[in-house]
């Protein structure tokens, strides 16, 4: 008898054998396969859907730092900072544009016709300052750059697309833009992108729409739309005949648009008339300046497009704001610099795009060869002129990011002068006056007499700044509150 609990004769039993897992079924193995490779597709496609805003995204920092930066150190190149904080803060508090800058009680519609910059207005509102306009500016240009790399990336690819998007990010005209203060036109920017995306996307419709509220940044503007719409209509005339009567429509309208803007609006609002009539023409005509002109024309077509932009009409929609550049006898207007090319900047470059995605397909070898690599060049052109002369080139100096002592000191000599005072300026502390005084230019006060005047005067251009006062305001008398390295400050004491 077992004593252990072993079955009779002392043998033990076998152990089961294990359960043998049955082999999964092919189609379940190709059911997880699929699965995940359709989670890496979605993946893929969510990286590149979201590729033109993280450009946007960067590039808005860029912008905004090297913005602020130029303020934080007193670099403003002209008063214009201060006059459209005067339209905007006005609009922020329901009134009318007034802008003292430009004369007492000037309207500034009576300058240029922008109502757009009222759309600042609430957000002004709620911070109050020049850092308000400087960074809404660079968020509309970096907007500007998502409409034009999402079309590089649907008609090139994913890495062409982004590399042209980026090349237009960094292109001179926008920098330049960026480096001078602020401008109306920084909403025509990312109008003009939005609408020629719609145009290459034959969205005939969208693309007229997204053109329509140009007329309301700036005169000029009304001509743009007018090109805008005619290359819609020669673009939609075979398929959408509708479409392009419709377009037709638009652009009689914005010719018809800007004729009135230039001789009733804004003349209603300038006792004076328009006053930049004055700077059409001039001696020697479209010849004079030729050698500047060509080189501007050189820039635009160059580095931006490596002169393909030229196959393409959506240059068309360059030429108004060329011509009467070009035709301006005011030699600010012909050069690089300033804000004047940043309209350029998404015709040349979406016209880029629309050569290349004919070339692909051209029967030249060689044609194709450089439109395949022209994106990469065209963004190490980019990166190469932005690390060296361009204004981001400035985003890799320490002292962007610190503040000179003589900024601090002058800042503490406009701290002495109270709000809501009036004060008469030079471009050295206008934007540090404009979001809580009444500034005027110094020597356009036109009889108002002011309770300040500041000045920069380290010159000595100025003389006895007291006796410079008296001389500006006969019978008023002044003293000297203070001076800050060769800043002065004055109060008015009759």
């Amino acid at each position: 008898m077992s004593i252990s609990g072993s079955p009779p004769g002392g043998e033990e039993p076998e152990e089961p054998a294990p359960a043998t897992a049955p082999a999964p079924a092919p189609a379940v193995v190709q059911a997880v396969v699929q699965a995940r490779i359709d989670r890496w597709v979605r993946a893929g496609l969510w990286a590149r859907r979201r590729a033109p805003y993280a450009l946007s995204a960067a590039l808005f920092a860029a912008y905004a730092v090297l913005s602020v930066s130029r303020h934080r150190r007193m670099e403003e190149a002209s008063w214009d900072l201060g006059i459209f904080e005067q339209a905007v803060r006005a609009y922020a508090h329901l009134q009318a544009p007034v802008v003292d800058l430009k004369g007492p009680g000037f309207n500034v519609l009576g300058d240029h016709f922008s109502p757009a910059i009222a759309l600042i207005a609430p957000l002004y509102r709620l911070f109050p300052g020049p850092v308000t306009l400087l960074l809404v500016q660079a968020a509309l240009f970096a907007l500007s750059a998502l409409p034009v790399t999402r079309t590089c990336v649907r008609i090139l690819g994913q890495a062409r697309g982004l590399a042209l998007g980026a090349a237009y990010g960094l292109s001179w005209g926008i920098q330049r833009a960026i480096e001078f203060d602020f401008h109306e036109i920084c909403f025509a920017v990312p109008l003009l992108a939005f609408a020629l995306e719609a145009l290459l996307a034959r969205r005939w419709r969208a693309a007229l729409a997204w053109g329509l509220p140009l007329l309301l940044v700036k005169e000029d503007l009304g001509l743009t739309l007018a090109a805008l719409a005619l290359v819609t209509a020669w673009r939609a005339r075979r398929c959408d005949r509708r479409a392009a009567r419709l377009a037709l429509a638009v652009a009689v309208a914005g010719v018809a648009a800007a004729a009135l803007v230039f001789t009733v609006v804004v003349p209603a609002f300038a006792p004076d008339g328009y006053a930049y009539w004055e700077k059409v023409g001039g001696p020697g005509g479209p010849l004079r300046g030729l050698g500047t002109k060509l080189t501007t024309l050189a820039w635009v077509l160059l580095p931006t497009t490596g002169l393909l932009a030229l196959r393409s009409p959506l240059l068309w929609v360059a030429a108004p704001t060329l011509g009467w550049r070009f035709a301006s006898g005011d030699p600010h207007y012909w050069s690089t610099d300033w804000h004047y090319s940043a309209v350029l900047m998404p015709v040349a470059a979406l016209a880029l795009a629309d050569s290349l995605d004919t070339l692909r397909h051209g029967p030249r070898p060689w044609l194709r060869a450089y439109a395949h690599q022209l994106p990469g060049a065209l963004l190490a052109a980019g990166l190469a002129l932005s690390a060296t002369s361009l204004p981001l080139a400035r985003l890799g100096e320490r002292a962007t990011y610190a503040v000179p002592a003589r900024v601090t000191a002058v800042e503490r000599l406009l701290a002495r002068i109270p709000d809501g005072v009036s004060v008469e300026s030079d471009n050295v502390a206008l934007t540090r006056l404009t979001s809580r005084c009444r500034a005027f230019w110094i020597g356009g006060t036109k009889g108002v007499r002011p309770a300040y005047l500041v000045f920069d005067n380290a010159t000595g251009w100025a003389g006895d700044p007291l006796a410079y006062a008296e001389r500006l305001h006969p019978g008023s008398r002044f003293a000297l509150v203070g001076e800050a390295d060769g800043v002065v400050l004055l109060e008015r004491r009759l």
